[in-house]
C-alpha cells in the first residue's frame, strides 16, 4: 500500500506564506491612506523630511516591498526588468500631462502593463513604487501612492478574469477602475492637498466649487469626470502594447499563460505551464513534448 503523497502540502505552504505576505502588504498600504485621510497633515509637501512624509513613506514602502516578496518567486526576469521602465514610464508621463490643459493623468500606464503581465500584486507594487520614486521629485505624488497601488490591483485582477481577452473590454474595465480609484483618491486630494496638483484637473474643481459644491464634493465629481476616461484610455494602450509584442515574448509570463489573460492563449499552454502532480506525469494529454519545453 503506498504512502500518501507529500508533494501537495509542499506546494501549499509556499503559496500560504504568499497570500500571507501580500496581506500584509496590502493592509500596510490601507493603514498608511487612512492615517493621511484621518490626520490630513499639512506639512507632507514638505518633502521626505516632514515627519506625516515619514510615516507615509515608510508605510507606503513597507508595503510595495512585502508585494514585491510575495510574488518575487513567480516573477520572472522579463519582469524584473520591466518594473524599473513602468516606473519610468509613469513619471515622465505623470510628470508631463499633469502640466499642460489636458484633464488627465496618463501615470499607470507602466502600473497597468506589469498587473496585466504579472498579475495583482505585482500591479500594486509597480503603482506604490511609482509614487513614491516620484515623491522625491513631487512631494504632491506620494499620498495618493494607495490610489496608485489599488489600480495595480483593479488591473491585474481585470486581467486574470479575462477583460483582456476581448480588445473592446479592456476600455470598459479601465472606466470601472477609473470610477472607483476616483473615489478612493478624492478624500486625499480634499482633506491632505485641499485640491487637485494638476492644471486641467484644479481647473475642473475650481468651476465646481463656484458653483457651490463643498471642496469633497468638487474633487469627486472632478474625479468621476476625469479618472473613468483616464484609466479608459490607460487600459486601452496598454492592450494594444501587450498585443503588439510578439507571441512567444507574452508567453513568456506566467501569469499570462496560467490564467489565458490575452486572446489565443488556449487550455493547452495554461496546463503547459502547470507543476507537475508528481513523479511519472509528463505534458498535460495532447500537448507535444516541444509545446511542453515552450511553456
Amino acid at each position: 500500500m503506498s504512502s500518501p503523497s507529500l508533494t501537495l502540502p509542499s506546494q501549499e505552504r509556499p503559496a500560504a506564506r504568499r497570500r500571507l505576505l501580500e496581506i500584509l502588504g496590502a493592509l500596510a498600504i490601507a493603514a498608511t491612506y487612512v492615517y493621511l485621510v484621518l490626520n490630513q497633515p499639512a506639512d507632507i509637501t514638505g518633502g521626505p523630511g516632514s515627519a506625516s512624509a515619514l510615516i507615509a513613506l515608510t508605510g507606503f514602502l513597507a508595503g510595495a516591498v512585502l508585494l514585491i516578496v510575495a510574488v518575487l518567486p513567480t516573477l520572472p526576469a522579463s519582469t524584473l526588468v520591466l518594473i524599473p521602465v513602468a516606473l519610468v514610464l509613469n513619471i515622465v508621463l505623470g510628470q508631463f500631462v499633469g502640466s499642460t490643459l489636458v484633464p488627465f493623468y496618463l501615470d499607470a500606464i507602466g502600473t497597468v502593463l506589469i498587473a496585466v503581465l504579472a498579475g495583482p500584486a505585482a500591479g500594486a507594487a509597480t503603482g506604490a513604487l511609482s509614487s513614491i520614486v516620484w515623491s522625491f521629485f513631487n512631494p504632491t505624488v506620494l499620498p495618493f501612492a494607495a490610489g496608485a497601488a489599488l489600480i495595480g490591483c483593479l488591473a491585474g485582477l481585470a486581467a486574470r478574469y479575462g477583460l483582456f481577452r476581448r480588445f473592446y473590454l479592456a476600455p470598459v474595465a479601465g472606466f470601472a477602475t477609473g470610477i472607483i480609484a476616483g473615489v478612493a483618491s478624492a478624500p486625499v486630494a480634499a482633506f491632505v492637498f485641499g485640491g487637485t496638483s494638476g492644471v486641467a484637473t484644479g481647473a475642473i474643481v475650481s468651476a465646481f466649487r463656484a458653483m457651490g459644491d463643498t471642496l469633497l464634493a468638487a474633487i469627486t465629481k472632478q474625479a468621476l469626470i476625469s479618472d473613468p476616461m483616464d484609466k479608459a484610455i490607460v487600459f486601452t494602450v496598454v492592450a494594444i502594447l501587450v498585443y503588439a509584442l510578439p507571441r512567444r515574448a507574452r508567453l513568456q509570463f506566467p501569469f499570462v499563460r496560467r490564467h489565458r489573460v490575452l486572446a489565443g492563449n488556449t487550455p493547452v499552454e495554461a496546463a503547459a505551464d502547470a507543476p507537475a502532480q508528481g513523479p511519472g506525469h509528463g505534458p498535460a494529454q495532447g500537448t507535444s513534448p516541444d509545446s511542453a519545453r515552450k511553456g
